[in-house]
């Protein structure tokens, strides 16, 4: 595939990007690069290799999920800097 002006412009366009001109020449010599990549990748014979799923075998290990160390709902308003009778009062995040 051949990179020219107009390609970097179409994506420049698609990305909401803008580039100078000195910027649009790297991009295009970085681009070819790329797609030069792919297509020595593509002569790679990969004829009875399995696809990559993992990297490893290793299964995770998961640990079981027991609940410990409840606390009140007193003790966990007790060091609350703004509260109200039951709940954590925060401020305002979002705005209508």
């Amino acid at each position: 595939m051949k990179i020219d002006n107009e390609l970097v412009e179409r994506l420049a366009e698609l990305s909401k990007l803008e580039f100078d001109d000195t910027e649009k020449e790297r991009i295009k010599k970085d681009l070819q690069k790329i797609f030069d990549l792919v297509e020595k990748l593509k002569e790679v014979n990969v004829a009875g290799v399995e696809p990559l799923i993992y990297m490893t075998d290793e299964q995770n290990v998961l640990r079981s999920d027991t609940v410990e160390g409840m606390i009140s709902k007193e003790d966990a308003l007790r060091n609350a800097p703004l509260r109200d009778t039951d709940y954590f009062k925060v401020p305002k995040v979002i705005k209508k």
